[in-house]
Formats: C-alpha cells, sequence, structure tokens
C-alpha cells in the first residue's frame, strides 16, 4: 500500500518509522528540507518531498499530520488533487471531525476517517482509535484497520469516543510514564542506581501487560495471586488506596477531557 503523511512531526514521524518498518511504501511531507533530512536520517526507507500535491497523486492512503489549527489550509491546497474514488483520507488532528474534513475536501467522499494512534506507533505498539465517516463503505474501513494493526492495536469506535480515546492512550502514555517514574525514584530510595531501578520498573511493567493478556485475567484477579494475607504487597496496596491513587488516575483521565 502506498501511504503518504502530510506533517513529519512526533505523530506522522512515528506513524512513518512503524509503516517503514513494516515493509509499507512511506512518503512524509513536511514545510522544510531540513525536517525532511532529519526523519531521512532516521528512517532512509523513507520517500520524502517538499511538495503536497506531487506527494499524494500515488498514494492509496492519506494521512493529515499537522497540528488542528493547519488542516483546513492543508485540505484546501489539495481537494482538487484527491481521487475520491480510489484515495482514502485520515486525519489525526484532535478536534476535527470527519464532516470537517468532508466540507474541506470532497462533500461526496465517504471514506474520510478520524484517527488518534500514539507516539509508540514508531515501534508498532500504538493503541490507535479510529472513527470512519457515517456510510463509509466497510472494505474501506477494513483497509484503513488493516494499515494500522501494523503499527499496534485498534479500537474501530464511533467518533465521541476519540476525545476519551485519546485521554486514555495518547495523553495516557504519559500517564504510564509518570508512574513508571515514580516507581524508579522509589528504587533509587531504596538503593538501587537509576539505570537499574528504571530496567527494573521497565520489566515489571511489561511483564504484567504480558501476564495479562496471556492469561485474559482481570487486573484484581491477577492481584490476588500476588498478595497473601499479612504480605507486603497488600500493604503496599492499601497505601496507595489510602493516598488516593485510584481516585488520582480517573481525575487525570476526566480532567483531560476538560476544555
Amino acid at each position: 500500500m502506498n501511504i503518504t503523511i502530510i506533517g513529519a512531526g512526533n505523530m506522522g514521524g512515528a506513524l512513518a518509522k512503524g509503516w517503514a518498518a513494516a515493509g509499507e511504501n512511506v512518503t512524509v511531507t513536511a514545510r522544510t528540507q531540513r525536517t525532511l533530512d532529519q526523519i531521512s536520517s532516521e528512517c532512509p526507507a523513507l520517500h520524502t518531498s517538499l511538495n503536497n500535491i506531487e506527494a499524494i497523486r500515488q498514494a492509496d492512503v492519506i494521512v493529515l499530520g499537522v497540528k488542528p489549527w493547519l488542516i483546513q489550509q492543508v485540505c484546501a491546497e489539495i481537494r482538487e488533487h484527491i481521487d475520491i474514488d480510489r484515495q482514502l483520507l485520515c486525519s489525526l488532528a484532535a478536534g476535527v471531525t470527519t464532516q470537517q474534513l468532508r466540507d474541506w475536501t470532497y462533500s461526496n467522499g465517504p471514506s474520510a476517517f478520524a484517527v488518534m494512534p500514539n507516539i509508540a506507533a514508531e515501534f508498532r505498539e500504538s493503541m490507535t482509535f479510529i472513527a470512519p465517516a457515517p456510510k463509509t463503505p466497510q472494505q474501506d474501513i477494513d483497509a484503513v484497520e488493516r494499515l494500522f494493526r501494523l503499527v499496534g492495536d485498534v479500537n474501530v469506535c464511533e467518533e465521541h469516543l476519540m476525545d476519551p480515546g485519546m485521554v486514555m492512550a495518547g495523553c495516557g502514555i504519559a500517564y504510564v510514564m509518570r508512574y513508571l517514574r515514580a516507581q524508579t525514584e522509589a528504587g533509587v530510595e531504596m538503593g538501587f542506581r537509576p539505570k537499574d531501578a528504571l530496567n527494573i520498573a521497565l520489566q515489571t511493567m511489561q511483564g504484567t501487560v504480558t501476564l495479562l493478556r496471556e492469561t485474559g485475567l482481570h487486573p484484581e484477579d491477577a492481584i490476588d495471586r500476588v498478595t497473601t494475607a499479612g504480605g507486603r504487597a497488600i500493604r503496599g496496596l492499601n497505601a496507595m488506596d489510602h493516598t488516593g491513587f485510584n481516585s488520582a488516575v480517573i481525575r487525570s483521565m476526566k480532567a483531560g477531557l476538560e476544555q
């Protein structure tokens, strides 16, 4: 599949590298040659261009990876050059609806998608949310889902769930990193060197995810396997509850939805 990503920022760049690693044919555009030179040095397999119109000509999928306030401008630039019978259009811009994509490009073309990956796409471990425009053919939905599964897991959802998805997975990746930092700091306080403490925290997180995926256990059921009567784990868990850990996590997610 031929993919053109307009915008080589953090998210567009992460997708480009992930798809290139999966063997896809990817072209990336940017406003400056310096940006293109940088991403080319990091991923030589990518094609690059300063010309958005030329870059989309052979594309099967066009991904708009620019900031939300630039989307309308980019759509106006390329709208006369989009082949609505062949090309699929995806926007990574938070808050931009599929109806806006249609209004700014082709009003009679149904195959537009709002998409929200996260930066782990570079390593093909993204959690991506995809909301198709109303009346999008199922074959087009399937094609976009297959494409984004190359860079991680996918949740095809209704458009109203895109913002919660962004908070859980896009912002959530930062919340997980904050927990890992805290666990690392605790390890250092208890005597481990910082590098060792971080490695311990990372492997513990990775092992936890693998255990839950492989067993299908609910986290609470898995916790029961770790805790023993009067043991260290239950004392630590109760301390987390007493300091409002669960509440803090839930409030952080809900705060991300506030305008």
